[in-house]
């Protein structure tokens, strides 16, 4: 059987480093009033890690430009998603 992570590592991702297509709008408002930070474990790409002081930390290296992020933080509104710029974001290899 085939592991997700097996699978996700044959997309490949170009990344837009000057212009990155998800921005968390205000950290506070995941530090302090999100009590459960979905985001940290619903991302199945894992773009979102929690640090030992409870700030959220986003990476959108690898992301799958699913909008599960966008969708979770449905209360807060903070996620700020678009897609990427034509070029760049991921590359399914197979589809």
């Amino acid at each position: 059987m085939i592991k997700v992570e097996e699978k996700l590592f044959q997309n490949r991702y170009r990344v837009d480093a000057e212009h990155p297509h998800i921005n968390i709008g205000n950290p506070e408002v995941c530090q302090v009033e999100c009590k459960t930070q979905q985001c940290t474990y619903c991302c199945p790409a894992g773009c979102y890690t929690r640090e030992g002081n409870g700030r959220i930390v986003l990476i959108t290296d690898g992301c799958l430009e699913c909008g599960t992020c966008r969708i979770i933080c449905t209360e807060f509104r903070n996620v700020e998603w678009e897609y990427p710029r034509g070029g760049y974001g991921i590359l399914f290899k197979f589809g």
